[in-house]
């Protein structure tokens, strides 16, 4: 096996990639409309109900019909997995690996089919969608050779007279419910992680974008996991989804998503069931209010332009988005002069079209919600461009910059998910730093600063899980950059980090007296 590397993005610059992007959503937009099953146990389930995911960028266009799944086919997909459980955990944690690499092949040969169906489902721009594929190929990639290296005899201190050996063996059964934000990369990470570590999984995807994890399911079928080991189980999340987190038999929770709803989670799993025998595993990434501090003395040009890419990639719905930019009073006016121009310059329109920066947010919730925030800034900021609904049928809305916003402001302490950023002064760099870390969330954050004394103060008091200095906030690369945070940001796991498999395996320890 080659060494790891991380998945190169596509140059769209080159013709020849932008004809085979335009192929692609032409490919794509000849299949908008179609039905997909629920799969429980192998077997493909069609139901009455139906989830039905609109474009977002033109609301009058149907992406799919998923099938909605009830209690009772909850029930059955939990008996699916509880039976191919018994025989996937014996299977050897290489040959678990081998399925997974296979999955990552079908996916790099059909990526750009791929990031055209994230365009049309999740409103990704090309750049944006082609992100999302490659990380969910590095994902696979990444999780597989962990799972080798685990599957290894694990290093002990020996003495004499015993043979003693360390084994890592898998959970059981996992509800793996994903976000729509990254709706392959995300889902392919969390479900590829529990399955190469032996466990059976049953994968709730989000309502919004239920088409694409279909569409996973159909490379997980074609590379030939077994039957049980995925059940795909899109529904309502308080029909299904507090059903399956409830149930007895369910060892693991992965979950990303909202503050509000990780919460939920983790208090309903941790509520002991009749005929439970362990404590549940809740892994939660739940979002973030990221912080780029900028020092006195840097580029404003070079800080500007990392705070518009870092703020409205794919319109702020990231949970890494730079939604507040925390400047050293002295730079404060330039700075924030040219980061209202730059956000003012951005092409919003349908994603698929390839001229466009922004695309729209993801659904009417999304827009309405943003929408009240954007009153609320002009109440506690000054709006310095903006903060009003952009031209088009679908959810599109104007880059929005509002300045001197205080910490305590609503729209510097509340996860909003979309293209809105707050601007707030600080006298000195460790008032910047306090600012940044006065929310409930840990998540990302980012310093911009050419003081070496300022750099190290930041690396201590900083309170994120992933820190970046002189660059963006976002783009965290598996492998490179293992992500997860702190505080209300979730359960300090590490995704893409050579720790992840580990909290979906558990050590087993075998003493023999020689």
């Amino acid at each position: 096996m080659i060494e790891y590397q991380n998945e190169a993005l596509v140059d769209f610059s080159r013709p020849e990639n932008k004809d085979r992007m335009r192929q692609a959503l032409a490919l794509v937009k000849s299949q908008l409309g179609r039905s997909y099953d629920l799969v429980i146990g192998g077997q493909h389930v069609s139901t009455e109900a139906k989830i039905k995911s609109e474009d977002p960028s033109d609301v009058s266009q149907v992406v799919g019909y998923v099938a909605k799944a009830n209690q009772a086919q909850a029930e059955q997909a939990m008996a699916a997995a509880l039976q191919a459980f018994e025989s996937w955990k014996h299977v050897d944690g290489t040959v678990r690996s081998r399925y997974m690499l296979k999955v990552a092949a079908l996916l790099r040969r059909r990526k750009f089919e791929f990031s055209a169906w994230m365009c049309y489902e999740a409103g990704k721009t090309w750049a944006e969608a082609d992100a999302d594929v490659a990380e969910a190929i590095d994902f696979l990639e990444f999780y597989s050779r962990e799972m080798i290296r685990l599957n290894e005899r694990q290093p002990l201190i020996r003495i004499s007279g015993e043979d003693n050996e360390l084994q890592y063996i898998p959970l059981g059964v996992g509800i793996v419910i994903p976000p729509w934000n990254f709706p392959l990369a995300i889902l392919v990470g969390m479900t590829s992680a529990a399955i190469v570590s032996g466990n059976t999984v049953i994968v709730k995807p989000a309502s919004t974008t239920p088409v694409i994890a279909a569409k996973f399911c159909e490379l997980l079928e074609e590379a030939g996991v077994p039957a049980g080991v995925f059940n795909f189980l899109p529904g309502s999340g308080g029909e299904i989804g507090d059903f399956l987190v409830a149930h007895p038999k369910t060892r693991f929770i992965n979950f990303t998503g909202s503050r509000d709803v990780g919460v939920h989670i983790n208090q309903l799993a941790s509520q002991i069931q009749p005929g439970q025998i362990w404590i549940k595993r809740v892994v939660a990434e739940m979002g973030g209010k990221d912080a780029i501090v900028i020092d006195n003395g840097v580029d404003v040009e070079d800080a500007a332009l990392t705070i518009v890419n870092s703020a409205f990639g794919f319109g702020g719905q990231k949970c890494s988005a730079c939604s507040r930019a925390i400047i050293h009073t002295d730079l404060y006016d330039a700075v924030a002069k040219r980061v209202a121009e730059l956000a003012k310059a951005l092409t919003v329109t349908k994603s698929y079209d390839e001229h466009a920066h922004v695309g729209p947010v993801v659904d009417k919730n999304a827009y309405e919600k943003i929408l009240e925030y954007m009153e609320i800034g002009k109440q506690e900021g000054k709006l310095l461009c903006g903060g009003e609904k952009a031209e088009g049928n679908g959810h599109f809305l104007q880059p929005t910059v509002f300045g001197d916003v205080p910490t305590e402001a609503r729209l510097s302490q509340e996860e909003i998910f979309g293209p809105v950023l707050a601007l707030t002064r600080a006298q000195t760099f460790e008032e910047a730093i306090a600012s940044a870390n006065a929310t409930e969330y840990g998540l990302t954050g980012s310093v911009f600063s050419r003081n070496r004394e300022h750099l190290e103060y930041a690396r201590k008091h900083f309170h994120v899980g992933n820190l970046y200095f002189n660059r963006k906030c976002t783009g965290a690369l598996v492998g490179v950059h293992p992500f997860g945070g702190f505080n209300m940001s979730g359960t300090d796991s590490k995704a893409g980090g050579r720790d992840y498999l580990l909290l979906f395996m558990q050590a087993k320890v075998i003493s023999e007296k020689l």
